[in-house]
């Protein structure tokens, strides 16, 4: 099943003359929009440092409600998928660099060689969706949609993070444009990011087989 493309017609601008004195927005706007940046930049990091996806545009949970705690969890496998501990070890230690002190949420990482539609498809069912996602730029942030992203423009914005991490990774490898979807968390399910090809930071490797990446 292929995601179809959109065109998009360019509009001109409309220029308005700014409010002498606009007001001042109240204090409850101005703490949901520093929640809002703040775990969108937290998040992006935390996944870029391991597996390169352009999450700030692409991951833009925080419009989400927060799922209680103590709410039964779990993460939804992907039949035949392989588990991947090294970069799922990674994910946790990129979050404890960027939130010193914050134990990091639930993170899972696999990967399969099944084709990317068919994997979407799968947690698209798991998740209640009846169809594919839309493109990002025509959802609000943090909505079920997917992307086009570019690996070697996302990872050279977080090389400074990989130099925190000690992690000996050749950037110069990470060359090739990947699609990848996202699937915002539901009560006991973790958000989803699926991906391919994704970069393996541990190896320096383009791997050709799709990611999944659930956190809470």
């Amino acid at each position: 099943m292929r995601i179809p493309r959109r065109t998009f017609v360019t509009r001109p601008a409309t220029i308005l003359t700014p409010d002498p004195k606009p007001p001042t927005p109240g204090p409850r706007i101005i703490r949901a929009l520093k929640n809002i940046a703040l775990e969108e930049f937290t998040l992006r990091k935390t996944l870029l440092a391991v597996l390169f996806l352009s999450m700030a545009t692409f991951i833009a949970c925080s419009s989400e409600e927060e799922i209680p705690e103590a709410q039964a969890f779990r993460f939804v496998v992907y039949p035949g998928a392989r588990y991947l501990g090294e970069l799922t070890e990674a994910t946790k230690r990129a979050h404890k660099v960027i939130n010193p002190g914050q134990e990091p949420p639930p993170t899972a990482i696999y990967d399969s060689d099944a084709p990317l539609d068919t994997v979407i498809a799968f947690y698209a069912k798991e998740y209640g969706y009846t169809e594919m996602p839309a493109n990002s730029a025509d959802t609000p942030a943090g909505t079920y949609h997917w992307r086009d992203g570019d690996l070697q423009t996302d990872v050279k914005s977080i090389e400074e993070l990989l130099k925190q991490m000690n992690m000996p990774t050749d950037v110069t490898k990470a060359v090739g444009k990947y699609r990848a979807t996202y699937l915002p968390p539901k009560p006991g399910l973790p958000r989803v990011t699926i991906q391919r090809p994704y970069f393996d930071s541990i190896t320096s490797q383009v791997v050709d087989r799709t990611l999944v990446l659930m956190t809470r």
